[in-house]
């Protein structure tokens, strides 16, 4: 079943319940700023096993104390949908466990 892509009004109103996500072009980013290059190691591993659960992607990028996320689904054209949104909200769903802000 094909993922359709969101308008901007359902994506303007669905990150307003993801804090720190933003709408950069055609993707959804967040940068995550953790306490140590351990714990953004960590957070990473687990953000690949939500990913993999979802079989949904993002590109990412671990920095010295930070976890840079950028999304968007492929298979929609490049465009923002329902599963980029997802993964965005199971990021933030973990993240407070590694102490990131």
């Amino acid at each position: 079943m094909p993922v359709e892509p969101l308008s901007p009004k359902e994506i303007e109103d669905r990150l307003a319940d993801l804090p720190g996500w933003t709408l950069d072009g055609d993707r959804l980013t967040r940068t995550y700023r953790l306490a140590s290059h351990f714990a953004a190691t960590a957070m990473v591993v687990h953000i690949a096993q939500v990913q993999e659960e979802l079989d949904h992607h993002s590109d990412l990028t671990l920095g010295y104390n930070t976890v840079a996320l950028s999304v968007h689904t492929h298979s929609a054209g490049g465009a923002v949908t329902a599963k980029d949104l997802e993964l965005a909200r199971r990021v933030g769903d973990l993240a407070p466990a590694h102490g990131a802000h």
